[in-house]
């Protein structure tokens, strides 16, 4: 049987995310610098929404409303999905390794949204 997570640092949804999070920092690092204020912040930005939102919806006490931030969550996740995209083909990077992770971080959520909305709490 499971443990109920006590925080949200406890959500392997959450783990996958922030680890998304990171490899997006580091790819980004090598985007050319004038991308600094458009796909940089963008794809920085899209990505940080991911586990930011699990976790503001971690707490919430209603079902539809922690459903309803893991799909913020999502949606954020294909705008990720577009980004990366973006930057492979305007040549910046190949991220494999990241749209596979971001596909995981997809599943994930899907499930932990799923879970919440059939949960008794």
């Amino acid at each position: 049987m499971r443990v109920p997570a006590k925080q949200f640092k406890d959500l392997i949804v959450w783990q996958k995310a922030h680890e998304f999070v990171l490899a997006v920092y580091r790819l980004t690092e090598t985007f050319p610098p004038d991308e600094r204020y458009g796909l940089t912040a963008q794809l920085r930005r899209a990505a940080v929404s991911i586990p930011a939102n699990i976790a503001e919806g971690f707490k919430k006490s209603g079902r539809a409303d922690k459903a309803r931030f893991m799909n913020t969550s999502q949606g954020s996740v294909e705008e990720c999905r577009y980004y990366l995209l973006l930057a492979r083909d305007l040549g910046y990077a190949r991220p494999t390794d990241l749209e596979s992770v971001l596909e995981e971080v997809s599943k994930l959520l899907t499930s932990y949204r799923s879970a919440i909305l059939k949960s008794r709490f």
